[in-house]
């Protein structure tokens, strides 16, 4: 599994460059599954119209980047159906395109649809946005804890070892401020990253790689 992972998706040349170097040939010759899971239970976010904004590349730098193909792959159907029907399509798609919203959320129907245990197995390229890349850090902190899990706590996947706070553009920006974000690092230990909009990290074989056009903080290690 090779990682790209975005605060707001693909949103500069570098990160798109990043992103081809990934999948080793052209968007236009990949194909794609979206995953639109996360938005469902974040309040600022969906049901609804966001969603499919995102399913119709509408919103975002990553359905709307011309693949070749573009399916959708909803988490929450996946464990009334049969694992036939859908890991093929996973394990043939070149990569992943994996929305913000609810990163618990997200992290639950991963682990309950079984996708979860068969990223490892794959060599697929995932790109997240926002809580789709936070997903893949150990834990997200308190600061984003929205809908709570059956367990109740605040872990994720923990396939990389470092922690992300996203939309960290400025004190006048929409999202984080850095004073936010150094609060939500407060309760982390561990490599802590605060980032822009136009920054991304690419994880392949554990190799940790900071794609900038923008900003980005390491709060502390």
């Amino acid at each position: 599994m090779k990682l790209l992972l975005t605060s707001a998706g693909v949103k500069n040349p570098s990160i798109e460059t990043a992103l081809v170097g990934l999948l080793g040939k052209p968007i236009a010759e990949s194909t794609a599954l979206c995953i639109p899971t996360a938005q469902y239970a974040h309040p600022w976010v969906g049901p609804g119209e966001k969603p499919w904004q995102f399913i119709s590349g509408r919103s975002d730098g990553m359905v709307g980047l011309g693949w070749k193909s573009m399916g959708v792959l909803e988490l929450t159907a996946l464990p009334s159906i049969d694992q036939d029907l859908w890991v093929p399509k996973v394990r043939e798609a070149d990569a992943l395109l994996v929305a913000g919203g609810d990163v618990l959320y997200l992290s639950h129907w991963m682990r309950e649809s079984g996708l979860a245990d068969l990223l490892p197995t794959l060599d697929t390229v995932w790109v997240g946005l926002s809580a789709g890349s936070m997903v893949m850090t150990p834990r997200v902190g308190d600061d984003f804890v929205q809908w709570r899990p059956p367990t109740g706590g605040d872990e994720t996947l923990g396939l990389v070892d470092f922690f992300i706070c996203p939309h960290v553009n400025g004190d006048d920006v929409p999202g984080n401020t850095r004073a936010e974000a150094e609060q939500w690092a407060a309760g982390i230990e561990g490599p802590a990253y605060a980032v822009d909009d136009d920054t991304a990290f690419v994880v392949v074989d554990g190799q940790l790689e900071i794609v900038s056009e923008g900003r980005w903080t390491l709060i502390h290690e």
